[in-house]
């Protein structure tokens, strides 16, 4: 799997389909690789050439000194599409991905054409959490969030009938750097978008899962109200909803990105 060596940080990433079809990134939740969009890929393969990454400090990618910014999340999107000589593109992230997405939207609309922001919220949690988190972390690495972690991301069902799919998700937050995963915890903490999202001008969908606890749907709909023109669809999932409602995120997703 081919790298992008950029300004200070060394991302992972793939990019797979025509080169006739527009691109669309993938921007991964926290803690995870770009295998959790493995779901996605044959439907958004047939629509789309898929640019999928690993944030810095995750997966595959280089581990820079933290904390990080947001702002440095989302540039590293635009300088990646630099490096690969991509001049605009349609973008989909989930949870952190979706924050990066918000970002993206208010200060790169040259580049970005649609948006699809799922399971996120102008603002994710209190520093207070966050910051509870982070020292878990760095003293102890991940073991201690992993179980709440994944009691988040997806519903009691789903966790029951998809053993499968559970496993690779928590083998993913086995593998990643504690310090990374901490530098990227100070990202999500420290964006707050709720006062520039009418900045947004890109067509932008939210997607929100009905059952999850990390970011509402009260949190979704604001997006939606608040981003000029968005739309809002809710499926019936937790957390990470491209992973429990595979189907209907795809279908929702490139319906939106295909207009």
């Amino acid at each position: 799997m081919p790298f992008a060596d950029l300004k200070d940080v060394r991302l992972r990433y793939e990019l797979e389909g025509s080169d006739a079809s527009p691109v669309l990134v993938l921007s991964n939740s926290l803690g995870v690789s770009l295998e959790m969009w493995d779901s996605q890929m044959t439907a958004f393969a047939k629509h789309f050439r898929v640019l999928r990454y690993d944030t810095r400090g995750l997966g595959g990618s280089s581990v820079p000194v933290g904390p990080y910014l947001v702002d440095q999340l989302g540039g590293d999107v635009l300088n990646l599409l630099d490096s690969l000589e991509i001049k605009e593109a349609l973008f989909c992230g989930v949870s952190m991905g979706g924050q990066i997405g918000q970002w993206l939207g208010i200060h790169a609309p040259d580049r970005i054409r649609r948006i699809v922001v799922a399971s996120t919220a102008a603002k994710i949690g209190t520093d207070e959490s966050w910051n509870a988190r982070i020292a878990t972390v760095q003293s102890e690495g991940l073991a201690p969030v992993i179980p709440g972690t994944v009691e988040r991301w997806f519903t009691a069902d789903f966790r029951a009938r998809s053993f499968g799919s559970v496993a690779i998700v928590e083998n993913m937050l086995r593998s990643v750097s504690p310090e990374g995963y901490a530098a990227n915890c100070a990202a999500v903490r420290d964006a707050d978008f709720r006062d520039e999202l009418h900045r947004i001008k890109a067509p932008t969908l939210v997607i929100s899962g009905k059952h999850d606890v990390s970011t509402t749907i009260d949190d979704g709909r604001f997006l939606a109200d608040e981003i000029p023109h968005a739309h809002f669809v809710e499926l019936d999932a937790a957390h990470l909803c491209n992973v429990e409602a595979v189907d209907a995120f795809n279908e929702a997703a490139t319906e939106f990105l295909t207009i």
